[in-house]
């Protein structure tokens, strides 16, 4: 018991620290401080098994999610009508003014003088989070304004989100998550596939199925709206936004009061500046009226509520003439263009380099070498051609290239898209491709982190996966950090990946839309690795979830000749693969064929482990509930999939009931 009251002890101590560096961004103790207690908090939780939804050290999910839940929001989020110049200002507040007027009129309870707070418009991803006994319970997308999708683990990932908070009814409130400016420019410092801007950013992060990749992109997110509460009534904006402060969300900072149209202009005058010395990306403001019974009798449009309106900055464009086009070779494979600009300035900004989506994006733009171009960079990191400006010069067209620029494989075309299929040995790919290597599902080598493999592609020369066998403690010795007990991990955990399993090596050499579960099905399927790379599509096809286009795409895999060669010299460093042996799974009816859905989180068993018990004794795991479910797995924050099943009927066990439900 000392050791569980320890762990609640640093619960509370880690959170507080967080809220303080992550939510008011001022730290109250050292890096080194806070790491001792975040450790001994892992460690604790580890020895004692006893674990919290609400820790903190449970932000970053083990599971890759298989597809987005749809959500209902409990009230509707609805959009803003748009303001570009301040006449469509005035003309809002015009009508404000004249339906208020309306109003007292006709009414003894008379509404308050107009006041308007204005805020920053952030362009970021709209995120609406559901507390319940001050948990927090869902976070969805905005969706069409009802329905979303469930982000719950993405959103986890914002150290600024607080896991719990004081107020124990049930809420809805929303807010915006972001990408800071600085953590885009660090991670296009260090990663090959750049981030065209914040925005994007902050949206793919939070739409990601792997949580561990949202937090890599180190999102924040700022809070200003509560869209439902239970049991609690706001007076006005400025006492709904005070709640949301005292229950520790993050609140920006920039916030003014106007009560009138010159007072809104100059807020807004004043942003436009503001907003190139901030670390978030803004694109405008946004105007509410103060008071929560005005904007009762306001009420709403169709589409938006006549009480707020967004004021949004026009973006700049300039034009200049396209040098040169360069094709780039992302960590995917994929080979994009980049357009080489004559310098040009905008605002303050020199820009040189323009994105170009693909290859059809250049035909449908008609974009050219040598042609004048229009560019708009709002707020964007590399700006955007939009089009071009016939002024009579010479041009030459684009020519789509039919090799990767690095290791002259030929592309591949798939949509719109071209890719380098090379991923044994193409140098902008090595880097991930090693990374996914050697991760858990992969070859599992311990210690190769993203790193250490670009400081071995750089001071080792490393340039193929396979190469990776060769390394002495000579060579890991040379690479900066690497003393001995490290470089003797690393080689021990290298060594030991060279027993590994069919369908975690399938999984390893980085077959296109091969996952873990597909390597596992091909895995039994094929039973050798000799039988999968002779496969036919017909044959591929066969395996469950394996449609045409990935069986295509597995045989290509297995006919390029680098490819080929890769994995023969993979091979030759004494990997061995243990192919997979024959269970014979008893299933008792309950089981057999039975389709079963687990949701929330469970004290004594990972999500991971149940389906892995529920499949070993005949039955099929999803991930959503259907009319087909036949039984649905509860525990703590089961979110919309126990209401689903509630509503149709589906047979429900709760956690209490689990061990007795698992025995056959």
């Amino acid at each position: 018991m000392d050791k569980i009251s320890r762990i609640e002890e640093l619960i509370k101590r880690v959170t507080e620290l967080n809220y303080h560096y992550y939510t008011l961004d001022e730290p109250i103790v050292s890096d080194s401080e806070y790491d001792e207690l975040y450790d001994e908090l892992v460690a604790l939780e580890k020895e004692t098994g006893y674990v919290k939804d609400t820790s903190p050290t449970q932000r970053v999910g083990e599971v890759l999610l298989e597809g987005f839940v749809k959500h209902n929001h409990i009230n509707p989020l609805y959009s803003l009508d748009k303001a570009q110049t301040f006449g469509e200002l005035n003309d809002w507040v015009v009508r404000c003014e004249k339906m208020v007027s309306n109003y007292n009129a006709i009414n003894e309870d008379k509404l308050p003088e107009l006041k308007y707070i204005i805020e920053l418009k952030f362009d970021g991803l709209t995120i609406n989070l559901t507390y319940n006994n001050g948990k927090l319970q869902m976070a969805a997308t905005r969706g069409n304004g009802t329905v979303g999708e469930e982000i719950l683990p993405q959103v986890k990932t914002i150290r600024s989100v607080p896991l719990e908070i004081d107020f124990k009814g049930l809420m809805e409130v929303q807010g915006e998550g972001l990408m800071p400016l600085s953590e885009l420019d660090n991670y296009n410092k260090n990663n090959e596939i750049q981030l065209k801007n914040a925005r994007n950013a902050a949206a793919g992060a939070l739409r990601n199925l792997n949580p561990k990749e949202t937090e890599k992109r180190h999102l924040t997110a700022f809070f200003y709206n509560i869209g439902y509460i239970e049991g609690k009534e706001f007076s006005s904006q400025l006492e709904m936004v005070d709640f949301i402060k005292e229950n520790k969300f993050k609140v920006n900072k920039f916030f003014r009061i106007a009560k009138n149209l010159e007072e809104i202009e100059e807020t807004i005058n004043y942003i436009d500046e503001y907003r190139k010395t901030i670390d978030i990306l803004t694109d405008g403001a946004v105007i509410k009226i103060n008071d929560l019974k005005t904007r009762e009798v306001l009420g709403y449009t169709n589409k938006f509520p006549r009480w707020a309106i967004a004021y949004k900055f026009a973006p700049e464009e300039v034009s200049t003439i396209l040098k040169d086009v360069v094709w780039n070779v992302g960590r995917t494979g994929k080979v994009t263009p980049s357009a080489i600009l004559e310098p040009v300035e905008i605002g303050d900004v020199t820009v040189q380099r323009a994105t170009l989506n693909n290859y059809d994006d250049i035909l449908r733009k008609k974009v050219e070498l040598n042609s004048r171009v229009l560019i708009r960079r709002s707020n964007d990191v590399i700006p955007e051609i939009l089009g071009v400006i016939d002024d009579g010069r010479e041009t030459t067209p684009i020519e789509l290239p039919t090799k990767c620029p690095y290791c002259h494989t030929d592309l591949i075309k798939d949509g719109v898209h071209i890719f380098c299929p090379n991923s044994m040995s193409c140098e902008p790919q090595l880097v991930s491709r090693l990374v996914h290597f050697a991760s858990r599902d992969a070859m599992n080598i311990d210690g190769l982190s993203e790193k250490t493999i670009e400081k071995m592609l750089d001071i080792l020369n490393v340039r193929q996966i396979s190469q990776i066998y060769d390394l002495t403690a000579d060579n890991l010795l040379k690479i900066p950090g690497f003393k001995e007990k490290k470089t003797n991990n690393l080689l021990t955990a290298i060594e030991k990946s060279k027993d590994v399993k069919l369908e975690n090596f399938i999984y390893a050499i980085g077959i296109p839309n091969v996952g873990i579960k597909t390597s596992e099905d091909l895995a039994k399927k094929f039973k050798e690795f000799s039988n999968l790379s002779k496969a036919t599509v017909e044959e591929l096809t066969e395996v469950d979830d394996i449609g045409e286009i990935t069986a295509e795409a597995i045989v290509e895999f297995f006919h390029d000749e680098e490819i080929v060669n890769g994995i023969r010299s993979l091979l030759s460093k004494g990997i061995k693969i243990e192919n997979p042996k024959e269970k014979s799974i008893v299933s008792s009816e309950k089981f057999n064929e039975k389709r079963i859905v687990i949701t929330g989180s469970f004290e004594k068993y990972k999500r991971k482990d149940l389906e892995k018990i529920f499949k070993e004794k005949g039955a099929k795991t999803g991930s959503s509930v259907s009319k087909n479910t036949d039984f649905v797995i509860v525990g703590t924050d089961p979110g919309s999939k126990l209401t689903k099943a509630q509503e149709l009927g589906v047979q429900i066990i709760y956690e209490d009931d689990l061990e007795e439900f698992i025995k056959d």
